[in-house]
């Protein structure tokens, strides 16, 4: 059984959108859905929904954040997050 709402593609959609498909973290601008990669731009950056308490459950606007694989891959690895509760208060400007 998963921890995800039923109506996580359309919510993590959502998220996207208000970030304008770009990485919360580094801003790196991602590939929209359908949209292939461009060769000669270093583009194929794929932009996901992180939960900033790692509870797949907690699926409060406040508690998700947009980023791109490399930071989301970061992030994880380790154990150890690479955004500060700081950095994410930056992020409220968004309406999370």
């Amino acid at each position: 059984m998963s921890d995800y709402p039923q109506q996580w593609k359309d919510l993590a959609k959502s998220i996207k959108e208000k970030s304008d498909w770009c990485c919360n973290k580094c801003g790196r601008t991602c590939l929209r859905p359908g949209e292939k990669s461009i060769t000669d731009q270093p583009r194929a950056y794929n932009l996901q929904v992180h939960h900033w308490d790692r509870n797949p459950s907690n699926n409060r606007l406040e508690n998700l954040i947009s980023l791109c694989s490399a930071c989301h891959l970061s992030y994880h690895r380790g154990g150890r997050g690479n955004i500060s509760p700081g950095q994410l208060s930056l992020f409220d400007s968004f309406n999370f």
